[in-house]
């Protein structure tokens, strides 16, 4: 009896159920939507709800919270992406690598931001604060949200058995299926914080302050300086440490090539 009534909650509310998952994750909750998806696709494919409706929620409720970032990062600029990054599980490198991401395929790269993990939060705020088009947002980020949600959904139609037999086994457990989803949730959020810790840790080890640079130099230590911002920033702020070398990803071996192993590297960026 409590599994019929389970599924039957499931079936009447799963619309908003996913839409309100959706929403969520694109705002920046650690709550992933992807197996919300999934299991909508399963259940279409067995006729309990329609996948056009399931598409169009998540479609819409993907835009309105995307949009929503898109406006701060035009109103607040890169200061938003620096909020972002604080409150993010994901490491501080998002910004600099959703930077250049979209600074190499442009609004394009929204198509796919979707798939990358920090990107999906980082990328339309980074739309607003380099001042793209709304227009144009809406389409490449209406186009990516359509390839994720669809490529999720596609999935769960595919292994509806499969994803049948899970959430029988799940439903079976009557009160403790909440207990063991709640669990599954907690867990992921602990490894994303526990990375974020780790990470976090191994910087503030490895960091220098600006004082403590100018110090080594006032010594004549002579450190050699890596200015590792891409050129978008470089361009925004045109500032630069005196006798930095400017490097990207991809060249910092070849610059580094005739720099004496005994010297000091110290690298800054975003």
């Amino acid at each position: 009896m409590l599994r019929r009534r389970l599924f039957a909650l499931v079936v009447r509310y799963g619309i908003p159920l996913v839409s309100l998952n959706v929403f969520a994750e694109q705002i920046g909750m650690p709550i992933p939507a992807i197996p919300t998806l999934i299991v909508a696709g399963a259940l279409s494919r067995d006729g309990k709800i329609s996948s056009t409706h399931v598409m169009i929620g998540a479609l819409i409720a993907s835009l309105v919270a995307d949009w929503i970032w898109f406006m701060l990062g035009r109103v607040y600029g890169y200061r938003m992406l620096r909020l972002l990054c604080r409150i993010s599980l994901s490491p501080d490198s998002c910004v600099r690598d959703t930077e250049a991401n979209f600074e190499r395929w442009g609004m394009k790269s929204l198509l796919v931001a979707k798939f990358i993990p920090g990107f999906s939060t980082v990328a339309p705020p980074l739309a607003g604060a380099t001042r793209r088009g709304t227009i144009e947002f809406l389409l490449y980020d209406a186009g990516g949200a359509f390839l994720w949600a669809g490529s999720a959904v596609a999935a769960g139609r595919v292994f509806h058995r499969a994803i049948d037999r899970i959430i029988a086994r799940i439903e079976s457990l009557g009160g403790w299926a909440v207990v063991f989803v709640a669990g599954v949730f907690a867990l992921w959020v602990f490894v994303k914080w526990a990375q974020r810790a780790r990470f976090m840790k191994q910087l503030r080890f490895a960091r220098i302050k600006p004082d403590e640079l100018k110090s080594m130099f006032d010594r004549g230590d002579l450190p050699v300086v890596l200015d590792v911002r891409t050129s978008a920033v470089r361009k925004r702020d045109p500032r630069r440490i005196p006798s930095a070398i400017v490097a990207s990803d991809d060249d910092i071996l070849e610059r580094l090539q005739d720099i004496e192993p005994s010297r000091e590297i110290v690298l800054y960026c975003t």
